[in-house]
């Protein structure tokens, strides 16, 4: 097991083959952002098949979530089936938290819904401990016309110093 930075290319392939149901908008934002270098994908890689994925956003137009200096936003963070519970993830986190610091970024944001105890329970252990703000709008999930998506059931940023 690897982790390391993947291309957009991979994270296309990924998503693919994975089947996930992502809207074609979305894709392009995650593709465009990384193709940019405005966003980092990062990966699990299993002797070339990709497992795991976390990608960290540098500016977005919110800048609660990623002001473009000081603070980028962690998203999509997920491990396949089959690979949970071995503690892959957290050696992902780890190490993608570990390169922002080193990027010189002093804070990183990361969003989860209040009705997933598990989520809030692994991100509260990884010490994201503010809670910045009730969200409604997914600045990396894009609409049909590439704007960010509503959701109706709120979801909380949470933000941890680096």
């Amino acid at each position: 097991m690897k982790i390391r930075n993947a291309t957009g290319e991979e994270m296309r392939s990924l998503w693919d083959r994975l089947d996930m149901e992502i809207p074609e908008p979305t894709t392009d934002f995650f593709y465009e952002n990384i193709s940019s270098g405005n966003a980092d994908f990062w990966t699990i890689d299993d002797d070339g098949e990709l497992i795991g994925e976390l990608y960290a956003f540098y500016d977005l137009p919110d800048s609660d979530f990623a002001d473009g200096k000081t603070t980028a936003y962690l998203c999509a963070f997920r491990v396949r089936k089959g690979y949970r519970g071995k503690g892959l993830g957290s050696l992902l986190m780890t190490q993608v938290l570990e390169d922002l610091r080193n990027k010189g970024l002093k804070r990183v944001t990361i969003g989860v819904g209040p009705d997933e105890p598990q989520n809030v329970r692994l991100y509260r252990r990884f010490g994201f401990m503010t809670k910045i703000k009730d969200c409604h709008y997914d600045p990396c999930g894009m609409d049909e016309n590439g704007d960010p998506e509503y959701e109706e059931d709120p979801w909380w940023l949470l933000s941890k110093e680096l």
